[in-house]
């Protein structure tokens, strides 16, 4: 058993192919058919289900996790010793969900990260919050962005900003200054899945609250347009809208006012690589937040 093996096997798993794992790997097919091969003869099980479309085993699967996890403790050890040349060289794989991640927090540190270490191959996969988490967890990412609380991580706090109903432009409730989770329970409801799902149900739940949910997005733009279009109501967070007012709907505050956090996260802030441990700092940096991170003392 390889890296090289580990590392086909898990790019394979990803693409759910051979050939697009060889393309993304610059490699053969066969040579990729070949690691696979090798792996499970030395393992002496099946990993993955060949057919019309290529699944893992139930063994795979948990090999796999192992096999991330390999490879991430790999990617943090030459990345200890790039940090001794001065983080020349290395790769940092990062999630992210929605606009307020991918579009509003992400850029900037991205921008000054590239600036001071070139050589730092960055890599980022975008998903819904829920799907973030579980790259987390699988070490398919270094670092990414998650929603507070989120007890399964050592998180490092950004920003917060406010919950808000979207109505469409004809909507009863628009007269209110406010509306309720109840008031919102009569109508048609758009949930989104860019970054807020799990916050805005346990709102519902919380109150034993059930919305009339008839549309399930994951872009933020379906949710709008669902809004804008008259056919339903929504809640997002207002830092996730586009900055163009002219959208055919009107945003209100919820009673009682809801917030949400959003904060980057590692599986364990003490095997952090260099070049994850430095994005955290730049993006602490350029969003200081007064909340204190959860994070256990780093390894250096």
């Amino acid at each position: 058993m390889t890296l090289t093996q580990l590392e086909i096997f898990s790019t394979v798993a990803a693409r759910r192919g051979f050939t697009a794992a060889a393309l993304q790997l610059g490699i053969s097919q066969s040579g990729v058919s070949h690691a696979i091969e090798a792996l499970e003869q030395e393992f002496g099980v099946a990993l993955l289900r060949r057919g019309k479309n290529l699944e893992l085993t139930d063994v795979g699967a948990r090999l796999l996790r192992q096999a991330q996890a390999m490879l991430g403790l790999a990617e943090s050890m030459r990345q200890e010793a790039s940090d001794a040349q001065g983080m020349k060289r290395g790769t940092l794989r990062i999630g992210s969900f929605g606009p307020t991640a991918s579009l509003r927090l992400l850029p900037p540190v991205l921008e000054k990260y590239r600036a001071v270490y070139p050589g730092i191959e960055v890599h980022v996969d975008e998903g819904p919050d829920g799907e973030v988490a579980q790259w987390l967890t699988d070490h398919r990412v270094d670092i990414g962005f998650v929603t507070l609380p989120d007890e399964r991580f050592d998180t490092f706090p950004l920003m917060e900003d406010q919950l808000v109903a979207l109505l469409p432009l004809a909507h009863p409730l628009t007269k209110k200054n406010a509306v309720t989770l109840e008031e919102l329970c009569a109508s048609p409801f758009a949930m989104t899945r860019a970054g807020s799902e799990d916050i805005i149900g346990g709102l519902f739940r919380a109150l034993r609250l059930q919305p009339n949910i008839r549309w399930r997005s994951l872009q933020l733009v379906s949710t709008i347009a669902a809004v804008a279009r008259g056919e339903a109501v929504s809640i997002v967070a207002e830092s996730a809208l586009p900055p163009d007012k002219a959208q055919g709907y009107v945003k209100k505050p919820l009673r009682p006012a809801a917030r949400r956090q959003v904060a980057l996260a590692t599986p364990d802030a003490r095997r952090m690589s260099p070049a994850a441990r430095e994005f955290i700092r730049m993006a602490q940096e350029v969003f200081p937040h007064p909340a204190q991170s959860t994070a256990r003392p780093a390894k250096r």
